[in-house]
């Protein structure tokens, strides 16, 4: 397993703080646009990709994404905006930046009804009750059906599995998060592991596989054990978001990576029995004593400790 950390696309505090703990890899955003360059440009790939690699980081994923909305909705437009990523994907393959995390989530992204839970020592951590959402106005697009989403999502892999096939890019699809449908009138349709597995058969390819969220889909109920196995011998196990919950896909809160529902070092040894040897990076920490949460999820003093914590996973489970 590739240990890596998600980075910005400049270098700051994090970037020296994970060489000193030992993460040798980067999980990047887009760059910024930069002197005319689009974010997607090769230009400006290849300069952030070269800052990460005179840091001593190897940049393995890019995780994010250009405008995708209409694709996902199908509306007109759709098509120039698939034309954008197929050009990111494309120019990935040129730079050498071998993994693209992607999702398909219509409207908004990951959401929560709350980014203030306090969990162990007093914690900040975010969380979501479907019972809060009821009576959430729909977005200005919704409905939205679940038939719809599938349609769509069928065009845009046949637009872009083959120049990933030809870029080798691999397509690393996320989950929904929450896995639950519908939310504010916008149906989800990669809930489980089994909607990703009916993703991916859609147009299959070597190059079109899973992130391995194992958050969201401890919280849809999928034992992670037994998801790690089944992607991992269909070749379809790209990128790993190291993480935990407690609770159900109806209500759940984040944790700590030592104090959630998963047998943690289970999951790790399950990664050595498969011969896991992609990325896999901290997610979703909790905000510590000190730190102000302007970025719930992503503050700093958790994922050091997540990443303390996998270290020793995988010493444990590699000896």
């Amino acid at each position: 397993m590739k240990l890596a950390e998600m980075f910005s696309s400049h270098p700051n505090q994090l970037w020296h703080l994970a060489k000193q703990m030992g993460v040798n890899y980067a999980v990047g955003p887009l760059p910024k646009e930069e002197n005319g360059l689009k974010p997607w440009d090769f230009v400006n790939l290849m300069h952030m990709k070269k800052r990460f690699n005179d840091s001593g980081l190897e940049l393995a994923v890019i995780e994010s994404r250009p405008p995708a909305n209409k694709i996902k909705l199908g509306l007109p437009g759709r098509d120039e905006e698939i034309a954008v990523i197929q050009e990111l994907i494309r120019n990935m393959g040129k730079v050498g930046i071998p993994v693209w995390c992607y999702d398909f989530m219509a409207e908004f992204n990951w959401f929560r009804t709350s980014t203030t839970t306090r969990t162990r020592g007093g914690a900040l951590v975010s969380s979501y009750d479907h019972s809060l959402m009821k009576d959430a106005p729909f977005t200005e697009n919704a409905p939205i059906s679940e038939d719809q989403l599938w349609e769509n999502l069928k065009y845009y892999l046949e637009a872009i599995v083959p120049v990933a096939e030809e870029s080798k890019v691999k397509l690393a699809l996320h989950p929904d998060d929450p896995p639950i449908s519908p939310i504010r009138g916008v149906s989800r349709i990669l809930t489980s592991a089994s909607a990703l597995q009916r993703a991916i058969d859609l147009v299959p390819s070597e190059y079109s596989g899973i992130t391995l969220c194992q958050g969201t889909l401890a919280t849809a109920g999928d034992h992670i054990p037994t998801v790690i196995r089944s992607f991992a011998e269909q070749g379809k196990l790209f990128f790993v978001h190291f993480r935990d919950v407690r609770g159900t896909a109806e209500k759940f809160e984040e944790t700590f990576h030592d104090d959630g529902k998963t047998n943690m070092l289970e999951a790790m040894r399950t990664y050595f029995e498969v011969g896991y040897t992609g990325p896999a990076r901290p997610d979703h920490v909790p905000t510590m004593a000190g730190e102000d949460n302007a970025h719930p999820g992503y503050e700093l003093l958790g994922r050091l400790f997540g990443v303390g914590y996998i270290k020793g996973l995988m010493e444990a489970a590699g000896s």
